[in-house]
């Protein structure tokens, strides 16, 4: 379960906005202890959305049969709180871990969005059969049976008085009774429809994040070829600069052979000359 805690909502509280993911945190240096704490709470919160649709999917099967009752609709609803705010805080945690993970290598990088296309798919698969349930709910809902409210009137039909003020009394008791329906009746469509997660946003943030992640990824791998394009290049221009190293030194050797030889002629001539001469 998600260290962000759970948030609390009576029946037909005010409606709230999970998982908005839009925060702008400033860019870190890369940290690998917060790396794996986020990895690993996101994981955790994963398996619990997918528990938590799980739960929802075995209640849509009871909603509207005999098996139906107010602590089942309960259980929905506190099983709707739970996961939404976890859902909430993940979107968070997300959003943090791409910025951590900005410096760290393609390894890291991969394993980031794995756990967002995780918790993306964890996403809708939850919202689905949420927005199914709500439906289910809202076209079975539970109110009080009026035909314990007829039994109630009928016994009071039984005491000493007039027709007419008894028949007053009921219409006006069956008006009441109707209004309290209608209020009722509104306030737990209200808290059905508050407890569906609008997960478009969500969608929408998660697309970009995966999309600047691609981006990243991509850009280390032509930056790994760019490297590698350079080393081949320099390598390249080693040999070339050895050969020309080479073949300067063998014309050197050439040239002082040749200048000894001269130096040598040179020599003899003026030995020659000077024995000549003597």
């Amino acid at each position: 379960m998600s260290r962000g805690g759970f948030a609390s909502s009576g029946l037909g509280g005010p409606s709230r906005n999970y998982g908005s993911v839009t925060n702008n945190d400033p860019e870190v240096g890369f940290s690998p202890t917060e790396l794996y704490n986020l990895s690993e709470n996101i994981t955790t919160n994963v398996y619990t959305i997918n528990n938590s649709w799980r739960t929802l999917e075995r209640a849509l099967k009871c909603i509207g049969t005999v098996k139906d009752n107010q602590g089942l609709r309960d259980k929905v609803h506190v099983t709707q709180l739970s996961a939404n705010q976890i859902v909430a805080v993940t979107s968070k945690d997300l959003k943090r871990l791409t910025v951590v993970v900005r410096r760290g290598d393609k390894q890291q990088k991969l394993q980031v969005e794995k756990l967002t296309e995780d918790f993306k798919e964890a996403v809708a698969r939850y919202s689905d059969v949420q927005k199914q349930v709500a439906d289910r709910m809202k076209a079975n809902l539970l109110l009080v049976n009026i035909d314990d409210a007829s039994t109630q009137d009928n016994q009071e039909e039984n005491e000493d008085r007039a027709r007419a003020l008894q028949q007053k009394q009921m219409e006006n008791k069956e008006l009441k009774f109707e209004q309290e329906m209608l209020v009722e009746r509104e306030q737990r469509v209200k808290q059905i429809e508050d407890d569906v997660l609008d997960v478009q946003q969500i969608m929408r943030e998660l697309g970009a994040l995966i999309y600047q992640q691609g981006e990243t990824i991509d850009t280390i791998e032509n930056g790994i070829e760019h490297a590698t394009d350079n080393v081949e290049l320099g390598a390249s221009e080693l040999l070339k600069a050895a050969e020309y190293q080479r073949k300067s030194r063998r014309r050197m050797c050439m040239l002082l052979s040749i200048a000894m030889i001269i130096f040598t002629i040179l020599l003899w001539i003026l030995i020659s000359s000077f024995r000549s001469g003597s």
